[in-house]
């Protein structure tokens, strides 16, 4: 197996010359603004020109559908709320019944029923709640674009307050010709079914509303900021499939992975228990498969084989070509598990990243039937696949997440450490397939879990770290800071130590880094707090703004010649390479995991 061991990379830059460029500059945050229509911002990238794709998520006045629901449904509505609102810091018993009931609740109690809605996200007789949408920057201002969302009656709209709001609309970058991509869920809209109880009688026919959606995961790309979308539909698309668009290269190569094969066992069980006509007269076919993939451990996402792809997309929009891009191993033949392989990021030569179901034991030469594997990093080109990882005995997993024009790849190896699972960054030379090493830079210290995200032309790598040594013992998170490290100059530096002493901005994550230096980054930041219906809290006692710490996308600017500000006597110090942290309050809604370029 190869040895895993530091090593200078043979840049084409002078990387002297690049870490004097930016270790002698600090950052001036440029807050993106907050979105009208979502609380939380989080920075997915930023292209050369200033044009930042950002995922939104908790919408202002989400629609609930109060005619879908009965008596029972209130009732249940306000017993929620009376066992619950003393542990809730803002929301009290329900104010209005009659309201609610009437489907015109006050902004307490529409609350209550959003949070009932949330609690049933299983049951198909309910609307459902997906909330994480895409929207665009070009300025100071963060646009809304619905991908395959809807109005609630299957009709497109572009008015934000009509959209349905059950997708999960994922964009994962925009190109420097403004290209945007990523992937997204369908509209889950309602069906009435008519259940017939005798053919010959309708008077004892009964009606139940049903949610249901067409796909739940298809890649898509916009060559006009968002305005005309384009769907990406799967070889494999039997109830939907499965696609991803991961990332676009300047010329106009698209890589991502798509649904290639399905379970044959898994369609002749689904066939045999939901298209009967028995089963058919009791519940439609989509509710029906819906109901059996939850009761074996199924959904749409893991009941197909996928693999990595590669799309050439011409200038109208229209593919030319596509490819798939092979898996790192080849399975036994008796072997039914899913095969998995995803490309992560492409380079403007062709050379693609990311992972492969792969041998637990490298020196496997015929598998058996259920050898033991995981997904290690890996590189596709020349038609070959090859492992980024050899030493699976220390690393269980891996991934790549980005590469550069200079061949350079970035990612993290998957290790335990003190009993827990931590993330390794590497970086890697993988322009020789025959000799690939994985450089393991020192981070904030040993056990920190950090995962880079990007790299761009001069070698600076983004993405974020933990920054608390304590070891968690109920499955909370640690505390992350973004981090940006310089290949040439081994230095891996807080992102916040370049920031004022004074700032109101703490940065938990870095996504993308592009060749101007300027990083697209998500922070928390305190301002003033916002009801359900968007209105600002105001504090009754005073009348002064109640304030709260929310996420939101930021960029990075960098300052030339800037001086950076020595904080140790205003801030508690963790001294790791000139590093200080800032403290914040963990935030639940940081464990959605917005990440660029990840499955």
């Amino acid at each position: 197996m190869k040895k895993f061991a530091k090593r200078i990379l043979a840049l084409s830059v002078c990387s002297a010359l690049v870490g004097t460029t930016v270790h002698a500059a600090s950052y001036e945050v440029i807050d993106k603004g907050a979105a009208d229509t979502h609380k939380y911002t989080f920075a997915i990238q930023e292209n050369n020109s200033g044009e930042m794709v950002i995922s939104g998520t908790q919408a202002y006045n989400f629609s609930v559908q109060y005619e879908f629901l009965d008596e029972d449904d209130f009732d249940s509505i306000v017993s929620l709320a009376s066992l619950s609102h003393e542990f809730t810091l803002v929301y009290d018993d329900i104010e209005d019944e009659e309201a609610l009931r009437a489907g015109t609740p006050t902004e307490n109690d529409s609350f209550w029923a959003l949070s009932y809605i949330i609690s049933l996200s299983s049951n198909l007789a309910y609307q459902k709640y997906g909330d994480v949408a895409a929207l665009l920057n070009t300025g100071d201002a963060s646009e809304e674009f619905s991908i395959f969302d809807t109005g609630f009656d299957g009709e497109p709209t572009t008015v934000s307050s009509e959209l349905t709001r059950s997708t999960v609309d994922f964009v994962n970058g925009i190109t420097n010709n403004s290209w945007i991509y990523g992937s997204a869920s369908a509209p889950y809209l309602p069906v009435e079914i008519v259940n017939d109880q005798d053919t010959e009688d309708t008077s004892d026919d009964t009606s139940v509303n049903y949610w249901l959606r067409e796909f739940s995961t298809r890649g898509f790309y916009s060559l006009d900021r968002g305005n005309t979308i384009i769907p990406l539909i799967a070889p494999e698309s039997t109830y939907g499939g499965v696609s991803v668009v991961s990332d676009i290269n300047e010329s106009g190569v698209a890589i991502g992975y798509a649904s290639t094969s399905i379970s044959e066992d898994a369609v002749e069980f689904i066939e045999e228990n939901c298209s009967t006509e028995e089963q058919l007269e009791e519940l439609p076919f989509d509710v029906c498969l819906d109901l059996v993939l939850t009761n074996n451990g199924l959904t749409l996402d893991n009941l197909y084989s996928t693999e990595a792809f590669k799309w050439t997309i011409n200038s109208s929009g229209e593919i030319e070509n596509s490819e798939t891009l092979g898996y790192l191993v080849t399975p036994h033949e008796d072997d039914t598990r899913e095969l998995q392989s995803v490309a992560q990021a492409i380079n403007d030569s062709g050379v693609v990243v990311g992972y492969s179901h792969g041998w637990f034991d490298n020196d496997v030469q015929t598998p058996d039937e259920f050898e033991t594997r995981s997904t290690y990093a890996v590189v596709f080109n020349n038609n070959r696949v090859v492992d980024i990882n050899t030493d699976h005995e220390t690393y269980f997993s891996s991934r790549a997440t980005d590469i550069n024009n200079n061949d350079i790849a970035v990612g993290y190896l998957s290790k335990t450490i003190s009993g827990s699972t931590r993330s390794v960054f590497y970086y890697a030379d993988v322009s020789n397939l025959d000799n690939i090493e994985a450089v393991l830079p020192d981070v904030f210290f040993t056990g920190s879990s950090t995962i880079p995200r990007s790299i761009n032309e001069d070698g600076f790598v983004v993405g974020s770290a933990e920054v608390e040594t304590d070891i968690t013992t109920d499955g909370s998170s640690r505390r992350t800071h973004g981090f940006i490290y310089d290949i040439g100059s081994d230095n891996f530096i807080d992102l916040n130590s370049y920031l004022p002493c004074d700032s109101e901005y703490t940065i938990i994550d870095a996504q993308s880094i592009n060749d101007n230096n300027e990083i697209s980054a998500t922070a928390l930041i305190r301002i003033n707090a916002r009801d359900y219906f968007g209105n600002e809290l105001i504090d009754e006692t005073d009348g002064s703004p109640i304030t709260e710490e929310v996420v939101r996308a930021v960029r990075l600017q960098p300052i030339p010649n800037g001086i950076v500000e020595d904080c140790s006597a205003d801030e508690e110090v963790t001294e790791r390479q000139g590093a200080s942290f800032g403290l914040f309050t963990p935030l639940v809604l940081l464990l959605i995991g917005f990440r660029r370029r990840f499955k």
